[in-house]
């Protein structure tokens, strides 16, 4: 079943790219029909045909644009076989997208969204499609590991999403701090590779373990 968005073309292709470089350039502040309508050579009276409000073009914007980017890592996503390729392919990700300026747009919608409304939903419903592209990954690298009964999936891929997200606040700040907690992640992985690497023996010793102190 695809649960893709409909792309949208033309006029109104124009505008959500219009919007997005508007946000990536000068901030989701900086917003408004007019620098919509400046970015992209338009009239602004075509945001408010299109969409009705700028909040539904930033709105549009922000999830057309990441499904987009998802769906762009989709085979490299298909391709991850232990939690370390998948850490390392967070890795690439994040220094991709914040080299392309969409990690940026993803941070400012976030930062937009505190008010609720429009843009929360539809920032929420974004995020959503990061969070199943690293669930469907988890799934399928930790099906049958000794950690699975023990391992929220769900819960792991928000808090994997939601990490690297925090990362590129994070960096703004304090680029090596920035650096050592991706250091942390992949040691991480590395020792869930290696529990899922154990013989029966020892993987019925862990299980027990797990267990007990859960």
């Amino acid at each position: 079943m695809n649960n893709s968005t409909p792309a949208p073309s033309g006029t109104k292709q124009r505008l959500i790219d219009g919007v997005l470089e508007t946000i990536r350039l000068h901030g989701i502040t900086a917003v408004s029909a007019r620098t919509v309508a400046a970015a992209t050579g338009t009239n602004q009276a075509l945001v408010f045909y299109h969409f009705g409000t700028v909040d539904e073009l930033v709105a549009q914007a922000c999830v057309s644009a990441t499904e987009a980017r998802v769906d762009a890592y989709r085979d490299r996503f298909e391709a991850v076989r232990t939690v370390g390729e998948l850490l390392e392919l967070g890795r690439t990700i994040h220094l991709e997208e914040r080299a392309g300026g969409n990690l940026v747009v993803l941070a400012q919608t976030l930062a937009g969204a505190q008010g609720g409304g429009r843009l929360a939903e539809a920032t929420r419903e974004a995020l959503g499609k990061w969070v199943s592209a690293v669930k469907s990954a988890l799934d399928r690298v930790l099906d049958g590991s000794p950690l699975t009964e023990f391992a929220d999936t769900a819960g792991l891929a928000y808090a994997v999403s939601a990490g690297f997200l925090g990362l590129t606040l994070f960096e703004s700040v304090d680029p090596e701090g920035g650096e050592s907690a991706l250091r942390a992640l992949t040691q991480l992985a590395a020792l869930v590779d290696v529990v899922e690497g154990l013989g029966p023996i020892a993987t019925r010793a862990v299980k027990a373990k797990l267990r007990k102190r859960s």
